[in-house]
């Protein structure tokens, strides 16, 4: 074990894994905050329960949508906590249409349960940009983004003014950079900036432009005007082996110590399980 992880590249010894986007919030009490429900909220929920169980957590979650592409609401059918009675379960979004997009998964055509046969108390928030939400332990924030059928991005920010950003299914070109001095505004000096950096930027600004995603180099680029201290790499390209994953960290990391200003920015490359603690 000590010779695969100290003396192997990363993609040989491991895998960045294939799950969807899901990643928690935990400030280690109060309710549970997680962003968006991919493939990866099953085995997210379970842990919770877990937690739960040590008596040090409330019943109650808090949910942030990016958007409500499949991608980002395919965990919530096996989302163990709503088929628990008692259990609370809140769902923020930018979006007024989340409660459809959820229901409409859980139709007898796609799936067995229907939305109304969960137990827990499900409620559904819209948020607005431009305002400042106290959510448990956090204040949160939200910023609306390029993407189909629009995106919206979230800052949390704890009692101890530590922050981090998540952003994904986002679109910043590198050409328009003087028109996304507004998200680099929202991550200013940002501890952990998680960012969509899904293409290179050659595909980004040829076949792949428009298509809803950034890419890794304009990720560190808003890092750089918003002082941002960490970068992780997130929203993968699906076709990538692990290989080429990890040459788009590495070369990232080159980007980053080319372009370095006054201080460094950490780049980390996201991978299921991964853990940053601020």
């Amino acid at each position: 074990m000590a010779f695969v992880q100290n003396d192997l590249s990363f993609s040989a010894g491991q895998t960045y894994g294939g799950a969807t986007s899901c990643v928690e919030i935990d400030v280690g009490k109060g309710a549970f905050v997680i962003c968006d429900m991919g493939s990866g909220l099953r085995e997210l929920g379970l842990d919770t329960l877990r937690r739960l169980s040590e008596g040090t957590r409330e019943k109650e979650w808090h949910f942030f949508m990016s958007h409500l592409h499949w991608d980002h609401i395919m965990g919530f059918p096996f989302f163990v906590p709503a088929f628990i009675e008692g259990a609370k379960v809140i769902i923020h979004a930018g979006h007024a249409d989340a409660e459809e997009a959820l229901r409409r998964q859980q139709e007898e055509i796609s799936f067995p349960v229907p939305f109304d046969w969960l137990k827990a108390d499900i409620e559904f928030r819209t948020l607005e940009t431009g305002k400042t939400y106290e959510i448990g332990e956090l204040s949160v924030a939200m910023v609306e983004q390029d993407h189909s059928h629009a995106s919206y991005g979230f800052r949390f920010t704890d009692a101890d003014s530590r922050s981090a950003v998540y952003s994904t299914d986002a679109e910043y070109k590198i050409e328009k950079m003087d028109e996304e001095y507004a998200m680099a505004e929202f991550i200013a000096g940002a501890d952990l900036f998680v960012a969509d950096t899904m293409y290179s930027l050659a595909d980004s600004v040829s076949m792949k432009e428009d298509w809803g995603h950034s890419s890794n180099i304009v990720a560190v680029d808003l890092c750089r005007v918003g002082g941002a201290k960490r970068l992780a790499l997130f929203h993968h390209e699906p076709t990538y082996s692990d290989a080429d994953i990890e040459r788009m960290h590495a070369e990232t990391i080159r980007y980053e110590e080319l372009t370095r200003g006054e201080e460094p920015i950490e780049i980390l490359c996201s991978y299921d399980g991964l853990c940053v603690e601020l």
